[in-house]
């Protein structure tokens, strides 16, 4: 027996799985067969009968001549009688025990947890599992028991092991479907035969091959690729109040960005662009009625950026602008879901701090991660004319940008921003005054900035900004003198009213104002408010419609003007 467990035990580590199982079967289900403590008990006795029959014979055999020896012989032969029916007395109570057991109606097993009366230390236990939770095809009791030490006639052998031998056949059936026929290993043959000749030559053709597959698997598998996407805004906008008259005006912004990269973590943009959307301010006599998406090149198709942005290590992400630059470009205003001139707010002044509006088009910024919560930019952007050699980007107009930005948890962020700028203080958002605070003189700058957003529930987003730019002259003719301008706003974006997708939009906040100056009659007397409303409705992925409005209360920080309106509605096409 053990012999045959050893057996069991190489095949199931060999090749033949099949004959392995039909054999762990038969042996399991004879190993639980004769495990009767009465079977056995019966087996002793009938081998006494055979030890003492053979005496008998033996004993017969010297017996011919003499009746004393027959009478121990008949003495003998009536105690092996007596001991058969000793027996077959023994015969009817297991009969009446299995008769018994058997009126029992037997239950399906799934697991040899579930039989009580077999435990993991039992010798029988793992023949037990395999052919219940393998096969399934042992039952139990209805009192959870197995009764493994109960006599099994051949009729309930013959069951059990028919079951059992369905499931080896099922499995068997399975398996030899994945498997070619005998037919089909002699067409291989013969293939082969025919064959060998080409097959003896492919080895080595294949080997060159397989090193250069290697060498290409070793390299990165990335590879160079460009993506076109595009952006297309028309709009259909009119502005009135304080004596402006104007009529509705239809204009667009199109743009085409060619993103190529190089690799996984870099990215080269080349922005094509056509517009045709004038500035209000040159009707409406200030720049804070200007639109988000305004700009007029007449139509005419000219190429408006040309950066790359790639991460050298993880912690770092490093922006090079030819052109189009901002320092935006590497640096986090915090205001959104708002600042977006396509599918955002609708004016200008509302796309962030005006503080970051103090640089040129042409330089860099990079952006390191200390860790989740702390972030570090970096950056300069040169204006004027960077490419002339007689000024350069460091001859000129330039702004330099350092920003602390701190996220302490995932729903609140602060920046804390400074910029350093010469001759960028026109920002396109402010009065008169705090464009251009000495006129036509040289002007240098320190600017601080305080920006923070609070995304208070999935919903509801809260940010703003305060900024203060100090302003010294450093021509002639006000040489040294001083303006103090101050900026702030807060915003609040509502995603998904009426749908997904899209978002209610509010802006209230004070353009750029001087609030203090060297030059007396180049401060400003009042406050100018700004207070707008857009609503994006979003059609498709791709397609959305944004009608909105804002008002200008005391344009130019003048009382003494009338509230200036302006309305749009924009359709923004992406693809």
């Amino acid at each position: 027996m053990f012999f045959l467990l050893r057996i069991v035990t190489i095949m199931e580590n060999k090749y033949y799985p099949s004959l392995l199982v039909g054999l762990n079967i038969l042996l399991s289900a004879l190993i639980i067969g004769t495990t009767s403590k009465a079977v056995i008990a019966n087996a002793e006795i009938h081998t006494q009968i055979e030890k003492r029959e053979g005496e008998i014979q033996t004993v017969s055999q010297k017996s011919e001549t003499t009746e004393d020896t027959q009478g121990i012989i008949v003495n003998q032969q009536s105690t092996i009688n007596n001991q058969h029916s000793t027996v077959n007395s023994q015969q009817p109570t297991v009969n009446n025990q299995h008769s018994t057991l058997s009126n029992q109606e037997l239950t399906q097993v799934t697991s040899v947890s579930q039989l009580s009366d077999v435990q993991p230390k039992d010798w029988s236990f793992r023949a037990l599992q395999s052919l219940i939770e393998r096969y399934g095809c042992m039952v139990g009791y209805p009192d959870s028991t197995f009764q493994g030490n109960r006599v099994i006639n051949r009729y309930e052998f013959a069951a059990a092991l028919n079951t059992c031998m369905n499931t080896v056949t099922q499995m068997v059936e399975k398996i030899r479907e994945d498997f070619a026929t005998q037919e089909e290993l002699e067409a291989l043959r013969r293939l082969q035969e025919e064959f060998s000749k080409e097959l003896a030559l492919l080895k080595p053709r294949l080997e060159p091959l397989q090193e250069q597959i290697e060498a290409l698997e070793k390299k990165p598998s990335f590879s160079t690729h460009s993506q076109l996407l595009g952006k297309a805004i028309f709009g259909i906008s009119a502005v009135g109040g304080n004596e402006v008259n104007s009529n509705i005006i239809f204009s667009h912004r199109t743009e085409l960005n060619i993103d190529t990269s190089f690799g996984e973590k870099d990215r080269l943009r080349i922005r094509l662009a056509a517009r045709n959307t004038p500035r209000f301010g040159r009707i409406t006599g200030t720049d804070m009625t200007n639109l988000s998406f305004a700009g007029d090149n007449r139509n005419d198709l000219e190429v408006t950026q040309v950066s790359y942005q790639f991460r050298p290590i993880k912690k770092l992400q490093v922006f090079l602008a030819a052109d189009g630059g901002s320092l935006t470009s590497s640096a986090n205003t915090m205001n959104a879901p708002i600042n977006s001139s396509a599918i955002g707010n609708i004016s200008k002044f509302s796309d962030e701090s005006a503080i970051y509006d103090l640089g040129g088009s042409t330089g860099f910024g990079m952006e390191y991660r200390f860790n989740k919560a702390v972030r570090l930019t970096l950056g300069y952007m040169a204006g004027g004319k960077p490419n002339d050699p007689q000024q350069g980007i460091t001859g000129g107009a330039y702004g330099a940008i350092a920003q602390l930005t701190l996220e302490p948890t995932k729903t609140w962020s602060l920046g804390l921003t400074y910029v350093r700028a010469y001759n960028t203080i026109d920002t396109g958002k402010g009065s008169e005054f705090a464009n251009e605070p000495f006129e036509d003189a040289a002007t240098s700058a320190n600017a601080y900035g305080i920006q923070t957003s609070w995304r208070l529930n999935k919903a509801l987003t809260l940010s703003g900004w305060v900024g203060l730019i100090d302003a010294t002259a450093e021509s002639e003719p006000y040489k040294g003198r001083r303006a103090s301008i101050l900026t702030w706003a807060t915003t609040l974006a509502v995603n998904d009213v009426g749908g997904d997708g899209n978002m209610l939009g509010l802006v209230f906040g004070q353009p750029p104002k001087v609030i203090s100056s060297d030059v007396a009659d180049r401060k400003d007397s009042d406050t100018a408010l700004h207070f707008e409303a857009f609503y994006r409705y979003r059609l498709t992925d791709n397609l959305f419609i944004t009608p909105g409005f804002f008002v200008i209360f005391n344009p130019e920080h003048n009382a003494g003007n009338d509230p200036v309106y302006v309305g749009t509605i924009r359709k923004t096409f992406l693809f």
